[in-house]
């Protein structure tokens, strides 16, 4: 089973892939695309943003894969606990309910009116991107490292609880650039980390927190669609729409 150097491993081969492909897709399209703007304004632009994250998911999916198969030589779904659960639809509404019940809770805290996350919102296309990343590849990679991969390592060391809280801290962390470090965001997100953390602790599925984490991402996107009538009419901080 692997250990915590096999966790130190795979974050520091997610910040290499950070590094490199962001660099990567900004020369490529620099060269290609838009030879007119410089690295710095194409930093800016969702659109390359959103393809250096997809690439970035995807990379850690496979350096997942290849460790665990190929150091480990076990079952990459066994190992990482990814069964699918036969009461999909309770936990989808369990995500769902979760937002009800944080979005009560961000009324009483500090949430942040102008975030970087925001601009990442400034094309229908762009907020598309978005929504299909928050209910696919995003909450899959997360669970598959957070749940699947930190957890079991925690949890031998230190027990159950201790793993829930902290594989929910770095999670609520790792999403704080997008909201301006803002501690009303880091709060909530930190929830949405224990929830789920517990959820894969109580039915020893990494399927089960993905559909928790699914269900709560995507009613806040559909409530952002409503709200913007199809992303067409953005308001000044969709982050108070939309805090996943």
């Amino acid at each position: 089973m692997w250990n915590g150097w096999d966790v130190l491993l795979i974050i520091g081969l997610t910040l290499a892939t950070i590094f490199v492909s962001q660099f990567a897709i900004l020369f490529g399209a620099h060269y290609l695309f838009y030879p007119h703007s410089s690295l710095m304004e194409l930093a800016q632009r969702p659109l390359l943003l959103l393809i250096s994250q997809y690439v970035i998911d995807l990379a850690v999916v496979i350096y997942l894969l290849l460790l665990i198969e190929g150091k480990y030589h076990a079952p990459f779904r066994s190992a990482i606990r990814w069964s699918w659960p036969r009461n999909a639809w309770g936990l989808l509404l369990t995500g769902a309910f979760m937002l009800l019940v944080l979005s009560m809770l961000e009324n009483l805290l500090p949430m942040p009116k102008d975030t970087p996350f925001d601009k990442l919102f400034s094309r229908p296309r762009d907020a598309y991107l978005i929504a299909i990343i928050a209910v696919s590849l995003g909450p899959l990679v997360e669970e598959l490292f957070f749940r699947g991969f930190l957890y079991p390592v925690l949890a031998r060391r230190w027990g159950m609880a201790w793993a829930i809280f902290l594989t929910a801290l770095p999670f609520a962390v790792m999403h704080m650039p997008q909201y301006g470090w803002a501690w009303g965001a880091l709060a909530v997100i930190f929830i949405v980390g224990v929830v789920c953390g517990t959820v894969r602790a109580v039915t020893k599925s990494v399927g089960a927190s993905f559909l928790v984490h699914v269900g709560y991402n995507g009613v806040q996107m559909i409530i952002a669609v409503f709200v913007t009538r199809g992303f067409t009419h953005m308001p000044k901080a969709l982050a108070a729409i939309v805090l996943q």
